[in-house]
């Protein structure tokens, strides 16, 4: 049961982000960028629950609003690296020979280059925006992916029951995607749930930076760059978001290892 808590806390913590993210598609209390001089800064109380910031708008629907933007960020940066990772991973594992040296030697040369330095080099190529942050994300992820689908196809790859389906015939593709690609599969839902958070931390890093978000989309990294003068006046504005990136990263990292402990029989037995 303690070795459940994990998977069960990050459930629940994860659970109200996603919950909070869907609730601003179709409710919020306040427009998120609606101005209002006449409350600027002001603390938690019946009309504002979360207070308000410099501009007088309501922390608690940018609050929803840059959760609806974190979860799109995230998915969609981490599925990309799956993809991409987990294709490049399984045909370096599966041909082996030169053409895994290549790929990994390729996948090596991305790895040195960081989510931010990524998103530098797509905005001086573009220009900075959520895209620009989804893809600099995605790319700087591939390499943890890819390593690691190469090594579950290697350890995979000579078993009985994908010998035996090779002997019948099957080509490459095949068994690869009716074989070994289904085994590899826990690994890679264990790695995905811990990568979200590191994508969260990118996306808020990145839009604090003004490489991410645009400044008129309410995100938690633009909400805490935006704050930044105004502490000495009002905690709120930077408590909230802060607050709010601990919660989602914590959420994520707990639900991760709680897959890893879930379905490791070895920890299991333990």
């Amino acid at each position: 049961m303690r070795r459940r808590l994990n998977l069960v806390l990050g459930l629940a913590l994860v659970g109200v982000v996603v919950a909070g993210a869907l609730l601003s598609l179709v409710w919020l209390p306040y427009d998120p960028n609606a101005l209002d001089f006449a409350h600027q800064l002001q603390g938690p109380s019946l009309q504002h629950w979360l207070g308000t910031d410099q501009f007088g708008r309501d922390l608690l629907s940018r609050l929803l609003v840059g959760a609806r933007g974190t979860v799109v960020v995230g998915i969609i940066a981490v599925g990309l690296a799956l993809t991409v990772g987990g294709i490049v991973g399984a045909v370096a594992g599966y041909a082996g020979a030169v053409v895994d040296e290549i790929l990994m030697r390729l996948v090596d040369v991305l790895y040195a280059f960081p989510a931010i330095l990524m998103a530098l080099l797509l905005a001086a190529v573009y220009q900075p925006g959520t895209l620009t942050a989804m893809t600099a994300i995605g790319l700087a992820t591939v390499p943890i992916f890819a390593r690691l689908t190469r090594s579950s196809v290697l350890s995979l790859k000579g078993l009985d029951y994908v010998e035996a389906g090779r002997a019948l015939g099957a080509g490459p593709t095949r068994l690869l995607r009716r074989y070994i690609l289904p085994g590899a599969l826990g690994p890679l839902v264990v790695q995905a749930s811990m990568s979200m958070a590191v994508a969260v931390l990118a996306e808020a890093a990145l839009s604090f930076l003004g490489l991410g978000t645009p400044p008129d989309v309410p995100s938690w990294g633009n909400m805490l760059r935006e704050a930044q003068g105004f502490l000495a006046m009002s905690p709120y504005p930077a408590l909230v978001p802060g607050l709010a990136i601990v919660w989602t990263v914590l959420g994520w990292s707990l639900l991760g290892d709680g897959l890893r402990d879930f379905g490791d029989p070895h920890r299991r037995r333990a």
